[in-house]
């Protein structure tokens, strides 16, 4: 049977571990409310993750076309009946120096959708107010609110901004004047979050000790394959970390439920080895072309601006590089 080994798309399969409801459910109330249990499972279900509008005034109409990683509706009884409460997740592998306006912007996407649905009652005039036909809303309508909650998976800390304000270049006087938007914003590879859900504490502290940069690899490796040995990390975290972290891994292990730190850390070193075998093979091929072009060059007494020029056509390499080779293969050293 042949080997399956595939590289897992992290936006794939983060998606899918958030999926979810327990685990959901508990990075929720970790990001927002420390650990205490005010989202439950069992009162989440799935919503369209699709937030794609139309921005438009008098003159001028543009569609923005956005998608979410995971988008829940929170329905809770209350008293007063039932409370309604969006709750939106963005799994994020590379910082984004414009996180907070593309969360707004998700975020109005949804607004929107609310908005647009809403404005169908009031396509006649019938029994209006004139403010209330032109704005397509009563005073009494209400949204439900949204709430996104950001999760960094990359090794370098989160240099961004999380605040609209930190994207802005606000006069200190004006600053009051002009509307902040903030993102809850969770760095995997370090955190106090209060989780209650065993696969996120296995995920989040395997996460914490794998892209710890302040420990050789080796180390961090043996750390990690300690814990998860320790707490007998479900193979769902192992794929989620494979994602998270852009790994490839066996299928063929996994179909015999064999997937584990070590065959994940396994697979990993076979594939850094393979990438520096190509690497030197290339390199190897390279260094004999130039070789050849400059031998070449000297036996027909070609000028060496030349040769560096052909160096740099035939190579499709920097000047610097075509000069290492002369000087590495010029006539007298070779």
């Amino acid at each position: 049977m042949a080997k399956k080994t595939q590289r897992l798309k992290p936006d794939i399969i983060l998606k899918n571990y958030w999926r979810n409801n327990e685990r959901f459910a508990d990075l929720f109330n970790a990001a927002l409310f420390e650990g205490k249990q005010v989202i439950r499972p069992e009162e989440l279900e799935d919503a369209d993750t699709e937030e794609s509008s139309i921005l438009e005034n008098k003159e001028y109409a543009e569609s923005l076309q956005a998608s979410r990683d995971n988008l829940k509706i929170s329905k809770k009884s209350t008293v007063h009946g039932i409370e309604f409460v969006l709750l939106g997740n963005e799994s994020q592998k590379h910082i984004h120096y414009a996180m907070p306006m593309r969360i707004m912007g998700y975020d109005y996407g949804t607004y929107k959708k609310q908005y647009d649905s809403n404005a169908q009652k009031y396509t006649k005039r019938e029994g209006l107010e004139e403010d209330e036909y032109l704005s397509k809303m009563k005073s009494t309508d209400k949204f439900v609110p949204v709430i996104t909650v950001v999760v960094y998976y990359g090794d370098k800390p989160w240099n961004g901004a999380t605040t609209l304000h930190q994207m802005l270049n606000i006069p200190e006087e004006m600053k009051n004047c002009v509307n902040d938007y903030k993102i809850p914003l969770i760095e995997a590879r370090k955190n106090n979050l209060v989780l209650h859900n065993a696969n996120n504490r296995d995920l989040f502290n395997l996460l914490e000790i794998i892209l710890d940069k302040s420990i050789p690899k080796n180390e961090a490796k043996k750390k990690a394959i300690q814990y998860s040995e320790e707490h007998k990390t479900d193979k769902s975290v192992v794929m989620t970390i494979a994602g998270a972290t852009n790994s490839r891994i066996d299928y063929n292990a996994f179909e015999k439920g064999e997937v584990s730190m070590c065959t994940l850390f396994d697979e990993i070193a076979k594939e850094s080895e393979a990438r520096g075998e190509a690497r030197g093979e290339a390199r190897g091929e390279v260094r004999g072309e130039a070789r050849g072009i400059i031998e070449t060059g000297y036996d027909y007494k070609i000028p060496e601006n030349d040769i560096l020029e052909r160096l740099q056509n035939k190579l499709s390499i920097p000047v610097e590089q075509a000069k290492e080779f002369l000087t590495m293969y010029r006539k007298g050293t070779i």
